[in-house]
Protein backbone atom coordinates (compact mmCIF):
# COMPACT_ATOMS: atom_id res chain seq x y z
CA UNK A 1 0.00 0.00 0.00
CA UNK A 2 1.52 3.07 -1.21
CA UNK A 3 1.24 5.57 1.99
CA UNK A 4 1.64 9.21 1.64
CA UNK A 5 3.68 11.17 3.78
CA UNK A 6 2.00 11.79 7.09
CA UNK A 7 3.08 15.93 7.32
CA UNK A 8 0.66 15.98 4.14
CA UNK A 9 -1.91 14.29 5.68
CA UNK A 10 -1.51 16.01 9.09
CA UNK A 11 -1.64 19.92 7.32
CA UNK A 12 -5.75 18.77 6.52
CA UNK A 13 -6.47 16.74 9.56
CA UNK A 14 -9.02 19.91 10.53
CA UNK A 15 -10.77 18.90 7.63
CA UNK A 16 -10.97 14.93 8.03
CA UNK A 17 -12.16 15.56 11.19
CA UNK A 18 -15.39 17.71 10.27
CA UNK A 19 -15.94 16.62 6.77
CA UNK A 20 -17.91 13.35 6.47
CA UNK A 21 -16.52 10.83 4.01
CA UNK A 22 -17.50 11.02 -0.35
CA UNK A 23 -19.35 8.10 -1.55
CA UNK A 24 -16.65 7.46 -4.26
CA UNK A 25 -13.80 7.74 -1.42
CA UNK A 26 -15.90 5.24 0.57
CA UNK A 27 -15.93 2.66 -2.54
CA UNK A 28 -12.31 2.76 -3.31
CA UNK A 29 -11.75 1.23 -0.24
CA UNK A 30 -12.62 -2.36 -0.25
CA UNK A 31 -11.27 -6.05 0.60
CA UNK A 32 -11.51 -8.83 -0.98
CA UNK A 33 -14.14 -9.95 0.31
CA UNK A 34 -16.56 -6.64 0.59
CA UNK A 35 -16.29 -5.47 3.77
CA UNK A 36 -14.66 -1.66 4.03
CA UNK A 37 -11.32 -1.66 3.89
CA UNK A 38 -9.62 -0.06 7.34
CA UNK A 39 -6.37 -2.08 7.42
CA UNK A 40 -2.93 -0.22 7.64
CA UNK A 41 -0.36 1.21 10.15
CA UNK A 42 -1.53 4.41 11.72
CA UNK A 43 -0.77 7.13 14.85
CA UNK A 44 -2.96 8.59 16.89
CA UNK A 45 -0.54 11.07 18.39
CA UNK A 46 -1.78 14.87 19.14
CA UNK A 47 -1.32 17.56 21.32
CA UNK A 48 -5.07 18.43 21.51
CA UNK A 49 -5.73 17.44 25.19
CA UNK A 50 -8.58 15.20 26.32
CA UNK A 51 -10.62 18.08 27.68
CA UNK A 52 -10.56 21.74 26.22
CA UNK A 53 -8.86 24.07 29.10
CA UNK A 54 -11.13 26.10 30.81
CA UNK A 55 -9.48 29.32 29.64
CA UNK A 56 -10.92 28.86 26.24
CA UNK A 57 -14.48 29.03 27.19
CA UNK A 58 -16.59 28.30 24.26
CA UNK A 59 -13.96 27.97 21.63
CA UNK A 60 -14.75 24.66 19.76
CA UNK A 61 -12.12 25.37 16.79
CA UNK A 62 -8.34 26.94 16.26
CA UNK A 63 -8.03 29.07 13.32
CA UNK A 64 -5.15 27.89 11.29
CA UNK A 65 -2.79 30.15 12.02
CA UNK A 66 -3.22 28.95 16.10
CA UNK A 67 -3.15 25.70 14.89
CA UNK A 68 0.56 26.42 13.14
CA UNK A 69 2.09 28.44 15.93
CA UNK A 70 1.31 25.32 18.39
CA UNK A 71 2.79 22.98 16.24
CA UNK A 72 5.81 25.28 15.52
CA UNK A 73 5.40 25.75 19.52
CA UNK A 74 6.11 21.83 20.02
CA UNK A 75 8.77 22.09 17.93
CA UNK A 76 10.69 24.85 19.45
CA UNK A 77 9.89 23.21 22.59
CA UNK A 78 11.32 19.60 21.54
CA UNK A 79 14.22 21.09 20.01
CA UNK A 80 15.16 23.13 22.95
CA UNK A 81 14.95 20.07 24.88
CA UNK A 82 17.02 17.99 22.67
CA UNK A 83 20.01 20.26 23.06
CA UNK A 84 19.46 20.44 27.25
CA UNK A 85 21.34 19.52 30.12
CA UNK A 86 19.74 16.11 31.70
CA UNK A 87 16.96 17.01 34.76
CA UNK A 88 15.97 14.17 36.86
CA UNK A 89 12.57 14.74 36.95
CA UNK A 90 11.41 17.70 34.14
CA UNK A 91 10.87 16.08 31.05
CA UNK A 92 8.86 12.61 32.59
CA UNK A 93 7.45 13.55 35.15
CA UNK A 94 7.49 11.89 38.14
CA UNK A 95 8.76 8.74 37.05
CA UNK A 96 12.31 10.29 36.85
CA UNK A 97 12.57 10.25 33.44
CA UNK A 98 16.02 12.22 32.08
CA UNK A 99 15.04 14.05 28.77
CA UNK A 100 12.65 14.88 26.13
CA UNK A 101 13.81 11.91 23.61
CA UNK A 102 11.82 9.13 25.10
CA UNK A 103 8.35 11.29 24.48
CA UNK A 104 6.37 10.94 21.49
CA UNK A 105 3.24 12.50 21.82
CA UNK A 106 3.18 14.41 18.41
CA UNK A 107 3.76 18.10 17.61
CA UNK A 108 0.29 18.99 16.10
CA UNK A 109 -3.62 19.68 17.53
CA UNK A 110 -6.27 18.23 15.50
CA UNK A 111 -7.55 21.51 14.80
CA UNK A 112 -10.46 21.24 17.54
CA UNK A 113 -9.44 22.51 21.36
CA UNK A 114 -10.32 19.25 22.81
CA UNK A 115 -10.47 15.61 21.91
CA UNK A 116 -14.06 16.14 23.37
CA UNK A 117 -16.51 17.19 21.37
CA UNK A 118 -19.84 16.40 23.22
CA UNK A 119 -20.39 17.74 25.71
CA UNK A 120 -20.43 21.16 24.10
CA UNK A 121 -17.78 22.39 26.20
CA UNK A 122 -15.22 19.93 25.67
CA UNK A 123 -15.11 18.58 29.14
CA UNK A 124 -16.21 15.56 30.91
CA UNK A 125 -19.69 16.12 32.14
CA UNK A 126 -19.80 16.54 35.64
CA UNK A 127 -19.46 13.12 38.47
CA UNK A 128 -22.48 11.64 39.93
CA UNK A 129 -21.48 11.61 43.97
CA UNK A 130 -20.41 8.26 43.45
CA UNK A 131 -18.18 8.95 40.49
CA UNK A 132 -16.52 11.66 42.37
CA UNK A 133 -15.91 9.82 45.57
CA UNK A 134 -14.43 6.84 43.37
CA UNK A 135 -11.96 9.73 42.13
CA UNK A 136 -11.46 11.21 45.29
CA UNK A 137 -10.48 7.56 46.83
CA UNK A 138 -8.39 6.93 43.58
CA UNK A 139 -6.25 9.97 43.86
CA UNK A 140 -5.89 9.27 47.81
CA UNK A 141 -4.83 5.95 46.93
CA UNK A 142 -2.02 6.66 44.47
CA UNK A 143 -0.07 10.01 44.68
CA UNK A 144 2.19 10.35 42.19
CA UNK A 145 4.92 10.80 44.57
CA UNK A 146 4.13 7.66 46.82
CA UNK A 147 4.77 6.11 48.98
CA UNK A 148 4.69 2.41 47.08
CA UNK A 149 5.00 -0.01 49.99
CA UNK A 150 4.13 -2.67 47.50
CA UNK A 151 3.46 -3.69 43.81
CA UNK A 152 -0.13 -3.25 44.93
CA UNK A 153 0.96 0.54 44.89
CA UNK A 154 1.34 0.83 41.20
CA UNK A 155 -0.97 1.44 38.81
CA UNK A 156 -1.57 -1.10 36.17
CA UNK A 157 0.26 0.79 33.58
CA UNK A 158 3.39 0.49 35.95
CA UNK A 159 2.51 -2.95 36.14
CA UNK A 160 2.30 -3.23 31.83
CA UNK A 161 -1.47 -4.89 32.74
CA UNK A 162 -3.15 -1.59 30.79
CA UNK A 163 -2.30 1.59 28.96
CA UNK A 164 -3.84 3.40 26.26
CA UNK A 165 -5.22 0.23 23.93
CA UNK A 166 -8.59 1.12 24.79
CA UNK A 167 -11.10 1.56 25.00
CA UNK A 168 -11.48 4.45 24.25
CA UNK A 169 -8.29 4.40 22.19
CA UNK A 170 -6.64 7.76 23.55
CA UNK A 171 -2.90 9.29 22.70
CA UNK A 172 -0.84 8.61 24.98
CA UNK A 173 2.90 10.25 25.51
CA UNK A 174 4.53 7.31 22.98
CA UNK A 175 3.91 4.76 21.35
CA UNK A 176 1.09 5.65 19.81
CA UNK A 177 1.11 3.69 16.84
CA UNK A 178 -1.30 0.75 15.56
CA UNK A 179 -1.49 -1.89 12.69
CA UNK A 180 -4.86 -2.37 12.29
CA UNK A 181 -5.67 -5.76 9.81
CA UNK A 182 -8.93 -7.71 9.31
CA UNK A 183 -10.15 -11.09 8.00
CA UNK A 184 -13.84 -11.92 6.99
CA UNK A 185 -15.39 -12.13 10.57
CA UNK A 186 -12.69 -10.53 12.70
CA UNK A 187 -11.02 -7.10 12.59
CA UNK A 188 -7.38 -7.01 14.69
CA UNK A 189 -5.54 -3.75 16.28
CA UNK A 190 -1.89 -4.12 17.40
CA UNK A 191 -1.45 -1.56 20.16
CA UNK A 192 2.59 -0.46 20.33
CA UNK A 193 1.85 0.51 23.85
CA UNK A 194 2.50 -2.18 26.07
CA UNK A 195 1.92 -4.59 22.88
CA UNK A 196 -1.49 -5.52 23.52
CA UNK A 197 -3.55 -7.10 20.55
CA UNK A 198 -7.86 -5.90 20.46
CA UNK A 199 -9.74 -8.70 18.50
CA UNK A 200 -12.93 -7.65 17.26
CA UNK A 201 -15.90 -10.33 16.39
CA UNK A 202 -18.03 -8.63 13.83
CA UNK A 203 -20.26 -12.17 13.17
CA UNK A 204 -22.60 -10.92 15.05
CA UNK A 205 -22.04 -13.44 18.18
CA UNK A 206 -23.37 -12.13 21.67
CA UNK A 207 -21.22 -10.03 24.30
CA UNK A 208 -19.66 -12.63 27.08
CA UNK A 209 -21.32 -13.03 30.04
CA UNK A 210 -21.80 -10.36 32.38
CA UNK A 211 -19.38 -12.01 34.90
CA UNK A 212 -16.59 -12.86 32.56
CA UNK A 213 -14.66 -9.43 32.38
CA UNK A 214 -11.49 -8.44 30.73
CA UNK A 215 -9.10 -5.12 30.86
CA UNK A 216 -10.38 -4.32 27.54
CA UNK A 217 -13.47 -5.68 27.81
CA UNK A 218 -15.39 -7.56 25.41
CA UNK A 219 -15.59 -6.06 22.14
CA UNK A 220 -18.18 -6.75 19.17
CA UNK A 221 -18.24 -5.02 15.85
CA UNK A 222 -20.78 -4.58 13.39
CA UNK A 223 -20.73 -2.54 9.97
CA UNK A 224 -22.92 0.67 9.85
CA UNK A 225 -22.47 1.29 5.93
CA UNK A 226 -19.07 2.12 5.98
CA UNK A 227 -18.49 2.39 9.52
CA UNK A 228 -17.12 0.16 11.76
CA UNK A 229 -18.94 0.64 15.06
CA UNK A 230 -17.15 -1.83 18.08
CA UNK A 231 -19.33 -1.67 21.30
CA UNK A 232 -17.88 -2.73 24.35
CA UNK A 233 -18.55 -3.79 27.78
CA UNK A 234 -17.46 -6.26 30.70
CA UNK A 235 -14.65 -4.02 31.51
CA UNK A 236 -13.15 -5.01 34.29
CA UNK A 237 -12.82 -3.30 37.06
CA UNK A 238 -10.68 -3.51 40.01
CA UNK A 239 -11.24 -5.18 43.23
CA UNK A 240 -8.29 -6.28 45.74
CA UNK A 241 -6.85 -3.10 44.91
CA UNK A 242 -9.69 -0.98 43.76
CA UNK A 243 -8.19 2.53 42.40
CA UNK A 244 -4.84 0.88 40.86
CA UNK A 245 -6.16 1.84 36.99
CA UNK A 246 -3.57 2.56 35.13
CA UNK A 247 -2.85 5.03 32.18
CA UNK A 248 -6.97 5.83 32.43
CA UNK A 249 -7.27 9.22 32.20
CA UNK A 250 -11.07 8.80 32.38
CA UNK A 251 -10.90 6.08 35.36
CA UNK A 252 -12.93 3.87 33.92
CA UNK A 253 -11.83 0.46 35.43
CA UNK A 254 -11.64 1.98 39.46
CA UNK A 255 -14.16 0.19 41.48
CA UNK A 256 -13.85 1.39 44.90
CA UNK A 257 -16.99 -1.01 46.12
CA UNK A 258 -18.56 -1.33 42.39
CA UNK A 259 -17.76 -4.07 40.44
CA UNK A 260 -20.80 -4.61 38.26
CA UNK A 261 -21.09 -4.04 35.09
CA UNK A 262 -22.30 -0.49 34.12
CA UNK A 263 -19.65 0.86 31.18
CA UNK A 264 -20.01 0.98 27.89
CA UNK A 265 -17.89 2.26 24.94
CA UNK A 266 -18.88 2.70 21.69
CA UNK A 267 -16.31 3.88 18.64
CA UNK A 268 -16.74 4.19 15.58
CA UNK A 269 -13.96 4.10 12.48
CA UNK A 270 -14.68 5.03 9.24
CA UNK A 271 -11.89 5.47 5.93
CA UNK A 272 -11.66 8.89 5.66
CA UNK A 273 -9.15 8.49 2.44
CA UNK A 274 -6.22 6.40 1.53
CA UNK A 275 -4.19 7.89 4.84
CA UNK A 276 -6.55 8.21 7.55
CA UNK A 277 -9.50 6.72 9.44
CA UNK A 278 -11.63 8.54 11.75
CA UNK A 279 -12.08 7.68 14.71
CA UNK A 280 -14.69 8.74 17.66
CA UNK A 281 -16.04 7.11 20.74
CA UNK A 282 -18.64 7.36 23.15
CA UNK A 283 -18.85 6.38 27.29
CA UNK A 284 -21.74 5.99 29.18
CA UNK A 285 -21.63 5.18 32.67
CA UNK A 286 -24.36 5.89 34.85
CA UNK A 287 -22.47 5.46 38.21
CA UNK A 288 -19.47 7.54 37.03
CA UNK A 289 -20.83 10.56 35.09
CA UNK A 290 -23.90 12.53 34.83
CA UNK A 291 -24.69 11.56 31.15
CA UNK A 292 -22.57 9.93 28.03
CA UNK A 293 -19.90 11.67 26.26
CA UNK A 294 -17.53 11.64 23.24
CA UNK A 295 -14.41 12.52 21.47
CA UNK A 296 -13.01 11.53 18.30
CA UNK A 297 -9.64 12.35 16.44
CA UNK A 298 -7.98 11.22 13.42
CA UNK A 299 -6.01 7.84 13.30
CA UNK A 300 -3.06 8.76 10.34
CA UNK A 301 -1.10 6.57 8.52
CA UNK A 302 2.92 5.88 9.24
CA UNK A 303 5.53 7.39 6.76
CA UNK A 304 7.27 4.27 5.04
CA UNK A 305 10.20 4.86 7.03
CA UNK A 306 8.38 4.71 10.08
CA UNK A 307 8.03 0.90 11.85
CA UNK A 308 5.41 -0.67 14.52
CA UNK A 309 7.92 -1.80 16.92
CA UNK A 310 7.63 -4.69 19.61
CA UNK A 311 7.24 -2.56 23.44
CA UNK A 312 8.84 -5.23 25.82
CA UNK A 313 6.62 -4.14 28.80
CA UNK A 314 5.87 -6.71 31.20
CA UNK A 315 4.71 -7.08 34.35
CA UNK A 316 7.99 -7.44 37.34
CA UNK A 317 9.87 -5.70 35.07
CA UNK A 318 13.11 -3.81 35.85
CA UNK A 319 10.81 -0.42 36.44
CA UNK A 320 8.82 -1.89 39.24
CA UNK A 321 11.98 -3.12 40.91
CA UNK A 322 13.59 -0.05 40.80
CA UNK A 323 10.56 1.72 41.84
CA UNK A 324 9.99 -0.37 45.27
CA UNK A 325 13.65 -0.37 45.50
CA UNK A 326 13.81 2.98 45.56
CA UNK A 327 11.37 3.57 47.89
CA UNK A 328 12.99 1.10 50.02
CA UNK A 329 16.46 3.38 50.14
CA UNK A 330 14.12 7.04 50.91
CA UNK A 331 13.07 5.05 54.07
CA UNK A 332 16.58 3.93 55.01
CA UNK A 333 17.89 7.12 54.29
CA UNK A 334 14.97 8.79 56.23
CA UNK A 335 14.93 6.54 59.34
CA UNK A 336 18.97 7.28 59.75
CA UNK A 337 18.57 11.21 59.59
CA UNK A 338 15.83 10.80 63.17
Amino acid sequence: MNWLCVRTVLSVVTLVVLVPVGAAGQDAWRTPWGDPDLQGTFTNKTITPLERPEELADKEYLTAEEVASQEQARLDRNERLLHAAPQRTVAGGNVGGYNNFWLDGGTRPTGRTSLIFDPPSGRMPPRTSEGARRKEVHDRAFPVDGPFASWEDLELNDRCLVWSAGPPMLPSAYNNNFLITQTPGYVAIYVEMIHDMRIIPIDGRSHLPANLRQWHGDARGHWDGDTLVVETTNLRRTEANAAAVGGDPVLLRAANGRTDDTITVTERFTRADGDTVHYSFTIEDPTQWTRDWSGEFPFVALPSEELLYEYACHEGNYSMTNILGGERELERTAESQQ
